[in-house]
């Protein structure tokens, strides 16, 4: 991977991470063509793993929830 390209990829994740919606526990989310054009899916598992957040696909969007705490489906 380039240098630029690596940096490109860390200023995207850390832009990613520094919504609000994540500091309030919250979700954000982003589209998976995006996603794989920027970062790549791997990339993204790997910084959701880390910060012990949960990672869904639903209709064409990666969903970021951004707890630690256990997730039920309702519905």
């Amino acid at each position: 991977m380039e240098i630029g390209v690596h940096h490109q990829s860390e200023c995207w994740i850390e832009h990613m991470f520094a919504a609000k919606a994540v500091t309030r526990g919250g979700v954000i989310r982003r589209s998976v063509a995006w996603v794989e054009h920027e970062i790549g899916r791997e990339r993204l598992i790997a910084e959701v793993r880390a910060r012990g957040f949960c990672l869904l696909e639903c209709g064409g969007q990666f969903v970021v929830i951004c707890q630690r705490g256990a997730i039920r489906r309702l519905v």
